[in-house]
């Protein structure tokens, strides 16, 4: 859900603000090993909500619910409001364990956010457009650099991504941190420099027409120059006759003085 959009004095970048959204959740009695396989045997994901110098609370999620928003790609800034025990508590991802194999989710940390709280979070960056950017039609490659920008947010308003618009860029050309329009309130961790956070970039197996005429010229000089040092060299069998020659010849006349 999109709560409001910015965009840079460029049209680079928009930006998607997170909404508080609804998750069911159910008490777990306690924590352990044992308790969590039966939450999962049962469909459901362990997870603790923690922070703001109160007592955690164990709940358990459904995972069909948990992985429908995960797959969404926003999950670790979107905020959502679980209700346990009668009470609603605002809340954050901060952790997110998955299974090693089937990557399904195992556990949660969600962090319990009191009223004016800040986070410090890495808000996912996307990129769009890419069938109007000449660079890419061109033959070129997005190098990312940076796939999150990293954030101090209030915890009401946490950009859910930054959308890059790669429109109009051509080959060479890259997005730097400066033509992404920061929401009031939220400040970069990073303040001192206009990072990167992509370029077009050429394949390696794509080179000038400069650059092939230089290497096709220095081809060729190194042909040359080996074709002339095959010319001033004697053939291998042809040295070894002539050396014979020199050598009988020398020892005939070493002989003859000898006489």
């Amino acid at each position: 859900m999109v709560g409001s959009h910015k965009r840079s004095a460029f049209s680079f970048v928009e930006i998607e603000m997170s909404n508080i959204q609804p998750l069911a959740a159910e008490p777990r009695e306690r924590a352990g090993k044992g308790s969590a396989r039966a939450a999962r045997r049962q469909g459901r994901v362990p997870a603790v909500i923690y922070g703001e110098k109160q007592p955690p609370i164990l709940i358990t999620v459904g995972r069909n619910e948990l992985v429908r928003l995960i797959n969404r790609g926003t999950f670790m800034t979107n905020l959502f409001e679980i209700e346990v025990g009668g009470k609603k508590e605002q809340v954050l991802p901060r952790d997110l364990q998955v299974h090693v194999v089937s990557d399904e989710p195992i556990h949660v940390d969600f962090l319990r956010l009191g009223r004016g709280a800040t986070v410090l979070i890495e808000v996912p960056v996307r990129f769009i457009d890419e069938e109007e950017c000449p660079g890419l039609k061109g033959g070129g490659v997005l190098n990312i650099v940076r796939h999150s920008i990293e954030c101090n947010c209030p915890a009401t308003e946490i950009p859910e991504r930054f959308d890059i618009s790669l429109r109009g860029l051509e080959l060479g050309d890259s997005v730097h941190v400066a033509s992404v329009s920061i929401p009031e309130g939220v400040t970069l961790s990073i303040a001192d420099r206009d990072f990167t956070i992509a370029t077009i970039v050429a394949p390696s197996r794509l080179k000038s027409a400069e650059q092939e005429a230089a290497e096709a010229e220095e081809a060729a000089i190194m042909e040359a120059e080996i074709a002339e040092a095959e010319e001033g060299e004697i053939p291998e069998g042809k040295a070894a006759e002539e050396e014979v020659a020199g050598e009988t010849a020398t020892d005939s006349k070493e002989k003859a003085k000898e006489d």
